[in-house]
């Protein structure tokens, strides 16, 4: 029996180019006169998504039209698909096609450019084709054409190596080579070679490399001989273009710990997470040389259904991958009270049920805690300054609660505007979401409550569903990186039940921040080290991905010293000698007083870190008195 043929002229193409593409259809059986043809280039109209041409209009100028067997043109009528934004195209044939006879569809027919394909590659990017004989718009399953969407010309070449490396450790590094629009691609003239050097790297390393089919590289078995900061160098020896790694920070130290990149709450612009889960996986993992990744669904029914839930933790579960990419299961779980506010809820094992509001044993944050324990659920509060949907920090369980999102792409909850926060949550019109004190970050560490600092991403979902098409600002994503001995979902976990983790506005800046020899995230006592009544020791390394700005030092909310590096990486000491007694603060939350201390990073691209805070709790000889007395 013979069936219907599909096939695309040309049968490839480049990323971004300019193409007039002819989409070749022969039925299996007589179409009649009057028969619909429906075409549906399934484009989203997003920037980076494929062109859609103009139809219906009297200039012939990338339009798309349908060629029918004896030569007659017939001009598509755009009508509504699924988005709005996004037409679908439809044809009703003046007379019958025959089977064997051909009709061409024409998409982006322009004698001189065509239409701008997409910005990513895809493998058989399909369109569809539904057709429907009798004409009265009763579409079945579609016929499908497939094009092949490659990388376009080489223009970046892109390092993927670790962020810290102890002294003779041996590392592995990732070459991409990228076209202008972060696709991998082999498109460079024939006979480019790279050269790999860096003074002081194994003998002052200098290797030749060629751009291979594959479009990416990995070199093995690379390794430090000297503490220091290190920067890889590839130059293209054609175009005289160079190229470097993001720092890589060598330490002389027993202690094995690594830094992990990735975020626990972010969408990918390019996949949608919930219809493309996998995809938006590979994304993370491969594009972005993400360590880990959480998914964030929206726990409504209408949103994720129960089978999309079952879908996402299968592709969780397999895609989870120890010392290459840590996946976890999370969802999104919003009370408009100020009490509870947006959360996050990362599962720590698979395949787990979605919790949603509307369920009785998840209702409340309360019964969601009562019902799990600290081994499978880690919460944590997000967007916290935004106005409506603001955490007042009253009700926080640390144990549950280990870090707060001190940024996502929406902006920073640090703190308001006025008080120094260069990423404030706001809108260039009055329309949109402002910023409210009562879920600052910095008045929640003021009053005593104990949490470390992390990142989201971009999210257009939800609470954040009516702020990417409007004049609210919207800020780079951001990155969360954990530091930790190694990749994997329990070690992931505990450092941030430790704290030891930082947030950064998406640059993969190397910080570390410590006092008394103590790092970020730690709880340090004045009994244990009597010596900080009279003296803190702080000391730091800030290595940027460009020249640093300003590095500054908070302590208890306000600025105890500003530092200007003009460098890329810089080193710092300094002494705290202020009475510990005078300075600190008093606690709601428990009897005592205590200070906190907390690292916050400026580049000169505008991009910027935070670390988490360290505490330091006032043993007093009165306060001893005070336990004994209870005891």
């Amino acid at each position: 029996m013979r069936r219907s043929i599909c096939y695309c002229e040309p049968k490839s193409t480049f990323a971004g180019a300019l193409t007039s593409l002819k989409f070749i259809f022969s039925p299996s059986s007589q179409l009649p006169k009057g028969t619909r043809l429906k075409f549906d280039p399934l484009v989203r109209a997003r920037s980076f998504d494929w062109q859609l041409p103009l139809s219906g209009t009297k200039s012939q100028k990338s339009l798309v039209f349908l060629a029918t067997p004896n030569g007659e043109k017939l001009v598509a009528k755009a009508v509504k698909g699924p988005n709005p934004a996004a037409p679908q195209f439809e044809f009703i044939l003046p007379h019958e096609v025959k089977p064997g006879e051909e009709v061409v569809i024409h998409y982006g027919e322009d004698d001189k450019e065509g239409l701008q394909a997409q910005h990513h590659v895809q493998r058989r990017r399909p369109f569809y084709l539904y057709v429907d004989p009798k004409g009265k718009g009763d579409y079945k399953e579609p016929e499908v054409f497939n094009i092949d969407v490659k990388g376009n010309v080489l223009e970046n070449i892109r390092v993927i190596s670790p962020s810290l490396v102890n002294k003779n450790e041996r590392f592995d590094v990732i070459v991409r080579f990228e076209d202008r629009f972060g696709n991998l691609t082999a498109n460079a003239k024939e006979k480019t070679l790279i050269e790999l050097t860096y003074d002081n790297f194994r003998d002052n390393l200098n290797w030749k490399l060629f751009v291979p089919e594959t479009g990416f590289l990995n070199l093995p078995n690379l390794y430090f001989n000297e503490a220091g900061i290190y920067k890889l160098k590839l130059t293209n020896t054609d175009t005289k273009e160079a190229f470097f790694s993001n720092p890589i920070r060598c330490v002389d130290s027993d202690e094995k710990r690594s830094i992990y990149w990735g975020t626990f709450h972010g969408e990918s612009e390019r996949f949608d997470s919930l219809a493309e889960i996998e995809s938006a996986l590979r994304f993370f993992r491969d594009d972005q040389a993400y360590h880990f990744f959480s998914t964030s669904a929206l726990d409504s029914e209408d949103q994720t259904s129960n089978d999309s839930w079952k879908s996402i933790a299968a592709q969780v579960s397999e895609f989870n991958e120890e010392d290459r990419f840590v996946t976890f299961l999370g969802s999104q779980w919003f009370n408009n009270s100020p009490e509870e506010g947006l959360r996050h809820l990362i599962f720590l094992k698979d395949n787990k049920p979605i919790l949603r509001k509307k369920d009785a044993k998840s209702s409340s944050l309360k019964k969601i805690y009562k019902g799990h324990t600290t081994k499978e659920l880690l919460s944590i509060p997000s967007f916290t300054m935004a106005k409506g949907h603001e955490f007042n920090f009253k009700e926080l369980m640390p144990e549950y609660e280990p870090v707060v999102e001190i940024y996502n792409a929406w902006g920073s909850s640090e703190c308001l505007a006025k008080e120094g926060n260069p990423r404030p949550i706001t809108a260039k019109k009055k329309k949109g979401i402002e910023e409210s004190a009562i879920g600052s970050i910095r008045e929640a560490l003021n009053k005593g409550y104990r949490f470390g600092f992390i990142a989201g991403g971009l999210d257009d979902r939800g609470v954040f569903a009516p702020l990417y098409d409007s004049d609210q600002v919207q800020y780079s994503p951001g990155m969360t990186a954990i530091m930790t001995s190694s990749q994997s979902r329990d070690s992931l976990a505990q450092a941030l039940k430790d704290r030891r983790c930082y947030a950064t506005t998406g640059d993969r800046i190397i910080l570390d921040f410590q006092i008394a020899s103590l790092p970020f995230g730690s709880v340090i006592s004045t009994k244990a080290k009597p010596g900080l009544l009279y003296n803190r020791y702080i000391s730091g390394c800030v290595v940027g991905t460009t020249k640093i700005d300003l590095v500054e030092i908070f302590r208890n909310g306000s600025l105890l010293k500003a530092l200007k590096p003009d460098n890329e990486k810089f080193e710092f000491e300094l002494d705290d000698l202020e009475p510990l007694e005078k300075v600190s603060l008093k606690s709601s939350l428990m009897e005592g007083l205590f200070s906190y201390y907390y690292l916050r990073v400026t580049q000169a691209n505008g991009h910027m870190a935070w670390s988490s805070p360290i505490w330091i709790d006032l043993e007093t000889v009165e306060k001893e008195k005070k336990i004994r007395k209870k005891a």
